[in-house]
């Protein structure tokens, strides 16, 4: 990190400027934006309500509905010369050619025609005299009519032109994550060798996407299909992008970062490169090269155009998680349970409990990892907890939620597969996750070197409720929120209306924490040296030693006296007051923060997705999944085969990009063969769940990594080399031994005993 005295030229003051500013000002727009497009619907609804209220007359039938644009004078002729009418009428009958064959009106049959055109004439004019005397009895109906047409316009627009909004939204995103090396790998890049490495495969994936997207367009050229400015426009917006991607990534090739280390080793080299090169590689060469279908890679970006609604939704819960970093919220709910002691294993289970909310939350992408598993990580290990088993249980924050309400995942598999809705899905997603999390006590008690331990209630039970009032300020903002969206715009919170509502909810949060002159919360674990000493440690002594001392004496007294005698130790000690003072920002400050931090997430996620979403149609171009039998007579051997592939499936790819390989290939083969679609999208997520946190790519732990820091992880390695074998790898196999028993007894247990009814 550089110092804020440190000066920037040349590039360097360019990319800063990109990343800090330009993307950051342009993405907060369009962030907002898509916030307004959200709430639009809503607000419309109400301020035609509110129109009809105070401008519609029951009395004489007039609605505000009719005055939305100005009345329109009639051109009809209010009094005519009936006779007259009549009689050149007749006449045109008479020569009319046809008149020989067919015959012609009676005379009272034309004069009858003509009177009722001059009475529909007449009720015009008479609506036209009735408006115009209601408007000018309401002087204001044209200011608030514009007010309200206004708004309509632009939450027109936007609506209309949400897939534009969310590829611009990618292209900047994704340039600054390329620029400040953001992308989502197994390791980060550290020396020399991994950057060049790293920014080989780069320059080597981005170039394959740019002749992809070259190719699409060309072809659809070509095909003599006419292109609307849309789509031409995010033809040249995807081409922009991955042109750009590649020239940034051959600068970066040959002008690697000042801090990289000497030397290296070429197998943690290839570990260092981003997922999305990887998945971009192989699909492209294979589109390219064995399929001879360079536009592979370019069709399949399509899904996030079909899906923008799903992808902005994304955007805007990476922004509600980003925001959630910015506030004390996560810790002053931990501030409630600190009193009581807790032995590790308990305080984890509880604190996994607490985090499947705001997982579900945040839409169940990794999100809520980033925004707090550094607290997370920071607390258990606080606790007395070892450090890899506070790995373990931070990557697992981000998984328990996904089947919980209002999971945007859910929402995604309800859309794709109208053989399940959304109420049922979280309805047995109510009972995946008690599964889950009872299994997590009961096999992290199994291994606890104490097995309980809880302080006084007498102590603890005042400390207690003392934090929890501190807590209630923010029950009341969401509450008050809630109310606002439910009386005043008639919208409840649920899994169609969090996206939106959540950002709100964060944002009011994030201002009254400022208002309050509340601290910022601490950064990642990782980064509290380099951060406290490069910008606040006025004396010159590393910021982080003081705590890591008070650390030590913290882990000492909970295996000294704490134990014994019941009092609670102080659990603040990583957190100073002196270091809370010097780290206040304020509100705009953090809007910055957060979204500068939402950038980079937005283009390492969205683009990873993407890439997940080719390699799903690679594998459905290769037919891989028609190597799934449909002869089985077995259908326990099918949910064992599907149990298998849906773990593989979550090892290689984002949940959303699966869910959409799943929906198109698998799913219909295991309706076919009687398994309730419930069950299996029950057998599914748990399957993604457990995927999420095995190797190689285990995405949950290459989050929890992203925010605790690798520093930190290393660390967590180093102190156990000398442990057996679970000890040294427990952050990996935790997770494994709590999840595959989840997902074998979810498999398994309604197919035998019809648990839950989803046999028929």
């Amino acid at each position: 990190m550089q110092n804020h005295g440190q000066r920037r030229s040349g590039l360097d003051l360019l990319k800063y400027i990109w990343t800090e500013w330009i993307s950051t000002f342009v993405i907060l727009i369009l962030l907002l934006l898509t916030l307004l497009i959200g709430t639009g619907e809503m607000i419309h609804g109400q301020l035609l309500r509110m129109g009809e209220r105070l401008y519609g007359d029951p009395a004489t039938g007039m609605q505000y509905s009719f005055l939305r644009a100005e009345p329109a004078k009639p051109e009809c002729n209010r009094q005519p010369n009936v006779d007259a009418l009549v009689k050149t009428q007749m006449q045109a009958n008479a020569a009319d050619e046809f008149a020989d064959f067919f015959g012609t009106a009676s005379e009272a049959d034309v004069r009858a025609s003509i009177l009722a055109g001059v009475q529909q004439c007449e009720e015009k004019y008479q609506f036209y005299d009735k408006a115009m005397q209601h408007m000018e009895a309401h002087p204001s109906i044209r200011a608030y009519r514009n007010f309200e047409t206004t708004f309509f316009g632009i939450f027109k627009f936007g609506t209309e032109n949400r897939a534009i909004l969310l590829i611009f939204m990618v292209v900047l995103a994704a340039i600054s994550a390329t620029l400040k090396i953001h992308h989502i790998g197994l390791r980060g890049p550290a020396t020399k060798l991994d950057y060049r490495v790293y920014s080989l495969l780069m320059t080597l994936g981005n170039g394959l996407l740019t002749y992809s997207s070259i190719s699409q367009f060309n072809s659809v050229k070509d095909s003599g299909v006419p292109m609307n400015g849309e789509t031409q426009l995010i033809y040249w917006l995807w081409m922009i992008l991955f042109s750009v991607l590649t020239l940034i990534s051959v600068w970066q090739l040959f002008s690697p970062p000042k801090e990289a280390k000497a030397g290296g080793r070429l197998g943690f080299a290839f570990l260092s490169v981003p997922l999305y090169a990887y998945m971009a590689v192989i699909t492209g060469v294979a589109f390219i090269f064995f399929m001879d279908y360079p536009m592979g890679q370019g069709i399949y970006l399509g899904q996030l155009v079909e899906f923008s609604s799903i992808f902005l939704n994304l955007a805007l819960f990476i922004w509600a998680g980003m925001l959630l970093k910015q506030t004390r919220v996560v810790d002053l709910f931990l501030n409630i349970l600190r009193p009581w002691n807790l032995a590790p294993e308990t305080l984890t289970w509880l604190i996994l409990i607490a985090a499947a909310l705001p997982t579900a939350y945040t839409g169940a992408s990794g999100i809520f990892v980033i925004a707090a598993g550094a607290i997370i990580y920071k607390e258990v290990w606080n606790a007395g907890g070892r450090r890899q088993f506070a790995l373990a249980a931070t990557a697992m924050s981000g998984s328990l939620g996904v089947v919980l309400r209002p999971c945007l995942l859910i929402v995604v598999v309800a859309s794709l597969n109208k053989e399940v809705t959304t109420d049922l899905l979280y309805q047995y997603g109510v009972y995946t996750f008690l599964l889950t999390s009872t299994l997590f006590l009961v096999v992290s008690l199994f291994f606890a070197e104490s097995k309980f331990r809880i302080a006084a209630p007498s102590l603890a039970a005042p400390k207690s409720g003392r934090a929890f009032l501190a807590v209630v300020p923010y029950i009341v903002i969401f509450v008050l929120t809630w109310m606002f969206y439910k009386f005043l715009l008639d919208t409840d919170l649920n899994e169609f209306t969090a996206p939106v509502m959540m950002p709100v909810i964060l944002l009011m949060i994030v201002l009254f924490d400022k208002l309050r002159h509340q601290p910022a919360p601490l950064p990642a674990v990782g980064h509290w040296d380099e951060t406290l000493s490069a910008n606040y440690n006025s004396g010159g002594e590393p910021a982080l030693a003081g705590a890591q001392v008070a650390h030590a004496e913290y882990r000492e007294g909970l295996h000294g006296n704490a134990a014994d005698d019941g009092q609670v130790v102080n659990h603040g000690v990583v957190q100073s007051s002196s270091m809370d003072v010097l780290r206040q920002v304020g509100f705009w400050k953090s809007m910055h923060i957060s979204t500068s931090e939402t950038v980079g997430h937005i283009g390492a996620l969205v683009i990873l997705m993407a890439l997940s979403v080719s390699v799903g149609g690679l594998l459905e171009r290769t037919e891989v999944m028609s190597f799934f039998p449909t002869d089985i007579s077995s259908t326990f051997l099918v949910i064992t085969l599907i149990l298998g592939l849906m773990v593989f499936v979550g090892m290689i790819m984002d949940p959303f990009g699966a869910v959409i390989l799943i929906s198109a290939t698998v799913a219909p083969v295991a309706y076919q063969y009687g398994i309730h679609p419930v069950h299996f999208w029950m057998i599914t997520l748990i399957g993604f769940e457990l995927g999420y946190v095995t190797p190689p790519v285990a995405l949950n732990h290459l989050l929890a990594r992203q925010s605790i820091g690798d520093a930190e992880v290393n660390e967590a390695d180093e102190e156990v080399r000398h442990l057996s074998f679970y000890y040294r790898y427990e952050r990996w196999i935790l997770p494994l031994i709590v999840l595959f028993p989840a997902m074998l007894i979810i498999a398994y247990v309604p197919y035998f005993f019809k648990l839950f009814g989803w046999y028929h």
